[in-house]
């Protein structure tokens, strides 16, 4: 029979297997192609705007730059390249919007797990309707909201997703190994200190329980449990991580055939972003199976009130538009300056993260944009990048971790060592403004440097996605992970929809893309400082003893 814990564990994996697809094929890869094309389909050569992108296109060849194409929404003209960029604004801002509403809603353990796979399913939908929609149809427009619905449904199901994982890795069994001896020892000091502590007519007095005795062996095991805890919650993460990116990666050979055989025509596009809604909403069965639907899931004694994943739950019958206004309220309250001096350590993390998400992210989908309209690779070599950087990340997911614990790094250590390297990308693309670069190989100017660049990106990306998620999980109240974890996403999904508009502001703006490189080394080397301040020790502390004051008290 499977443990309660492995059955957990496996349905948070299958989760991870389907969702990651998505994010792997059509997010960074597929999605902002197949709207590019969907623009460039019905969009016009500039500056005359009379002649049709795609007739031009035909006509190229690999030497010939092709010609700006601008696309008209409403009543402005746009570049092709840069409405893909708007459109992901669009639909991370809504993403955090959603987030906003239902991160109480996935604090709740009955809810949490109906909340996980109605947006899951919601999103899988959005993205297999891709399909039948067609960029010679009038209605082509609707691409941009099927992105905008399945972005959406994909951010607040990972938010509901990341709430499981700071109780999984502390019902992991090498950690509750750990935490026994912990017990053990805290028992056993307690005994010592009664028999040390007569009262004045010679009998022992009991003392209560206290978690911060001074005793060697229990500080040490004390440490041990943390240091197990953070490295157990970053090898859960991790694991996740290159389980999905395994999965993406298998998608993406299947959908070569098609793309190729079809020459990158914006169907076989079309089809790659379905098949990647299919295996969305498929293997998320599994979740509905094994991950538990309610209750106290925790394995820890029920009176150890910082190791228990409890639920919110409001008094009354419960209702979806109370919980939601609740959501609204208790964010504004969570940003009080009175709240954030108790987190300081949790949001400096999220100071950090804001940048950092913005800027990985924003790397991703400029790469794929630059090495279509600047280096004119082929949809079947931009499949070729997006099978290598996730190959790259399973590596990496896998290696930092064993780095790590052969080094004894902390987490913090390990994110500021991925962010340095993660740096050197949009800095080597800076290079190919200097003239001895152009027309020849550096500087990011061939194809070539392109596969290079996506083998060395993603073994940094895999295991900064892991550790950032797991890093954080240090920081954050017990029973309030979803709500936290809907700061994070917040954090990252606002600060998403501002690189992607500076990126599509420069392109417009100046015409060449590689400019935004040097808008991406400065955002990645703001957040150095601001993560290096992070303070771990404390801000575990404050997280554990942490209160919320409602506004009202």
């Amino acid at each position: 029979m499977v443990s309660h814990f492995k059955q957990k564990y496996y349905g948070w994996l299958s989760y991870a297997f389907a969702s990651e697809v998505f994010v792997i094929v059509s997010l960074t890869l597929f999605l902002p192609i197949c709207l590019e094309q969907f623009a460039r389909d019905n969009g016009f050569l500039y500056p005359d705007k009379t002649e049709r992108c795609s007739s031009e296109i035909s006509k190229l060849d690999d030497d010939s730059p092709s010609g700006r194409c601008v696309v008209r929404v409403g009543w402005l003209w746009i570049d092709s390249a840069s409405f893909s960029l708007y459109v992901f604004s669009a639909s991370v801002l809504l993403q955090a919007l959603t987030v906003i509403s239902v991160g109480g809603i996935a604090d709740h353990p009955p809810h949490r797990k109906i909340l996980l796979l109605t947006c899951a399913w919601a999103g899988a939908l959005a993205a297999t309707f891709f399909l039948p929609l067609s960029s010679s149809s009038p209605l082509w427009f609707l691409s941009a909201l099927l992105a905008v619905i399945a972005n959406v449904g994909f951010g607040t199901s990972v938010v509901a997703m990341n709430a499981y994982l700071p109780s999984l890795a502390r019902e992991s069994p090498e950690v509750l190994k750990v935490y026994a001896n912990l017990r053990n020892a805290e028992e056993s000091a307690l005994v010592l200190e009664n028999e040390a502590e007569p009262d004045d007519n010679n009998e022992a007095v009991a003392q209560p329980l206290v978690r911060n005795t001074t005793t060697d062996e229990v500080q040490e095991l004390k440490s041990h449990y943390e240091n197990e805890l953070s490295r157990t919650t970053s090898r859960i993460s991790s694991f996740g991580i290159a389980l999905g990116y395994g999965a993406g990666i298998f998608l993406l050979f299947v959908a070569l055939i098609p793309v190729t055989l079809m020459k990158g025509s914006t169907f076989s596009l079309r089809l790659a972003i379905s098949l990647s809604g299919i295996w969305w909403a498929v293997f998320s069965i599994p979740a509905l199976l094994w991950l538990p639907s309610g209750g106290n899931s925790s394995s820890v004694d029920d009176d150890d009130a910082i190791w228990v994943d409890t639920a919110n739950v409001t008094a009354g019958k419960w209702s979806l538009w109370k919980e939601i206004l609740a959501a609204w309220k208790r964010l504004g309250g969570m940003l009080r300056w009175s709240e954030i001096k108790k987190l300081r350590n949790t949001y400096k993390f999220l100071a950090s993260w804001f940048l950092l998400s913005d800027a990985f992210t924003t790397i991703t989908g400029t790469a794929i944009l630059f090495a279509k309209t600047v280096l004119n690779m082929q949809p079947s070599s931009l499949i070729l990048i997006g099978i290598i950087v996730p190959s790259s990340g399973i590596l990496g997911s896998l290696f930092w971790p064993r780095l790590q614990r052969r080094y004894q790094w902390s987490n913090q250590r390990v994110l500021l060592i991925l962010l340095v390297l993660a740096s050197l990308v949009p800095a080597y693309g800076c290079l190919g403004f200097i003239s001895v670069f152009q027309g020849r190989f550096g500087g990011l100017t061939t194809q070539g440097e392109m596969f290079g660049l996506a083998v060395y990106f993603g073994f940094v990306l895999g295991a900064f996605n892991g550790y950032a998620r797991a890093f954080y999980a240090e920081f954050l109240p017990p029973g309030e992970e979803a709500r936290w974890y809907g700061l994070y996403s917040i954090t990252d999904k606002s600060s998403s929809f501002f690189g992607p508009f500076i990126v599509g502001l420069i392109s417009d703006l100046t015409g060449n893309i590689r400019y935004s490189f040097f808008f991406l080394v400065v955002m990645l080397w703001a957040a150095i400082p601001v993560l290096k301040s992070v303070n771990v020790e404390r801000g575990r502390r404050d997280a554990q003893s942490y209160k919320y004051s409602s506004i009202s008290s």
